[in-house]
């Protein structure tokens, strides 16, 4: 499954603390929002059962600002969580990020595939 969504929040701009709680900022929930809204019907669906996933993501930044890489993973596993491609993000097995060229906007190419893997998510060669 390979799914094209936008640039999301950085997880500095993720979270906010409200009243002695940790909660979603509004960014991060409009970010999920975006994400169910794409993978249709607006809201969560019913996830696939468990199994154990790999899951690699392209990632086009939307200018030539520095940005570490590990800082859009959680709001991107959270919010395919929350729109129903898979149960719990304790199922990925492997979780790679790339860099690429910058693009208007920015966008991201996420791909979540089964375990165990018949070709490589990365560079698409298959494995034995």
């Amino acid at each position: 499954m390979v799914m094209m969504l936008a640039y999301p929040p950085s997880v500095n701009h993720y979270w906010r603390h409200y009243r002695g709680r940790t909660v979603i900022s509004r960014e991060g929930r409009a970010f999920r929002k975006n994400v169910c809204a794409l993978l249709g019907g607006g809201g969560p669906r019913k996830p696939p059962s468990g199994g154990r996933i790999a899951l690699a993501m392209d990632a086009f930044p939307p200018d030539r600002r520095r940005r570490d890489l590990d800082n859009i993973q959680k709001p991107v596993l959270d919010a395919l969580e929350h729109a129903g491609v898979y149960q719990d993000d304790s199922q990925i097995d492997l979780l790679v990020t790339r860099r690429r060229e910058v693009v208007p906007g920015g966008r991201l190419e996420v791909d979540v595939t089964p375990l165990p893997l018949h070709r490589c998510p990365i560079c698409g060669a298959g494995l034995n």
